[in-house]
C-alpha cells in the first residue's frame, strides 16, 4: 500500500487578491485555472517547487480559516525574501519551536500558512 502527495484546497474569495498575495508575494506560480464558464467561480492549481496548493472560490470545496504547513529547508532565507517585498499587508517572524523553525502567515482569506524548518533540516 502507498500513499501520493496531498493537495490541500484553501478557500478564495478574491482572484487578483488571491494572486496578489500568493504569486507576487509568496512566489507560487499559477500552473493552470478552471472555471466551468466565464464569469463562474474559479479554481487553481499553484506550486512553488514541490509544493502545489488548490485555491478555489466555489463554495462547496472547503471553508475559510484552514491551517497548513509547509516544509522548506531556508526558512530564514525565505522569510528575507518576504521582507524585502515589503508587503503591505505581511511581515512575517519565525519562531522557535521543540521541532524547529516556524513562520506563519495569513491570507487575505483567513486561511494561515506555516512554513516549517524541522530540526533535522
Amino acid at each position: 500500500m502507498s500513499f501520493g502527495r496531498t493537495t490541500p484546497i484553501l478557500r478564495i474569495f478574491d482572484e487578483a487578491k488571491a494572486k496578489e498575495f500568493y504569486v507576487d508575494f509568496l512566489g507560487f506560480k499559477v500552473d493552470w485555472e478552471h472555471r466551468f464558464q466565464e464569469n463562474l467561480p474559479l479554481y487553481m492549481q499553484i506550486s512553488k517547487d514541490g509544493c502545489v496548493i488548490h485555491l478555489s472560490e466555489h463554495h462547496g470545496d472547503c471553508s475559510p480559516g484552514a491551517h497548513v504547513r509547509i516544509e522548506t529547508d531556508e526558512v530564514e532565507s525565505f522569510q528575507k525574501q518576504l521582507l524585502a517585498k515589503q508587503y503591505m499587508y505581511a511581515r512575517p517572524g519565525i519562531q522557535e519551536m521543540p521541532w524547529g523553525k516556524d513562520m506563519s502567515i495569513g491570507d487575505p482569506f483567513g486561511n494561515r500558512l506555516t512554513f516549517t524548518a524541522s530540526i533535522s533540516s
